[in-house]
């Protein structure tokens, strides 16, 4: 977090709440003139976009009006998983079997390729 965002963040920052990774959800404390009150996140850890849940997503992107509550703002659904950052890119991220970072080694399928060679004459 730069400098900047720190004065502002002091000045004219009202903090919202916060989510299970830990980031904290600021509004402006005022509503400027012709203007809708600005919302940011600062992080905790790592800058990583990926790391906002969607219910905090649709707040900062003003998709809705009000933060989300002590519930998590959405309804969870038994088919739904936690949400997770983007991993690309890190030592936890998913590599499928056969990728050259994983010894390059999968099963054989029957689509494999067989090269054609001519017979002898």
């Amino acid at each position: 977090m730069s400098l900047g965002t720190r004065l502002f963040t002091l000045f004219h920052g009202q903090a919202v709440g916060t989510d299970p990774f830990g980031n904290t959800y600021y509004q402006e404390r005022r509503t400027r003139p012709g203007h809708r009150r600005r919302r940011w996140v600062i992080y905790k850890g790592e800058v990583e976009a990926s790391r906002v849940p969607p219910e905090w997503h649709a707040w900062l992107h003003y998709v809705v009006d009000e933060p989300p509550g002590k519930d998590g703002g959405r309804p969870v659904r038994p088919w739904q998983k936690e949400h997770q950052p983007n991993l690309t890119g890190t030592a936890r991220a998913y590599l499928p079997p056969g990728h050259t970072l994983e010894a390059g080694r999968r099963a054989l399928t029957t689509a494999d390729y067989e090269p054609w060679t001519p017979p002898e004459s």
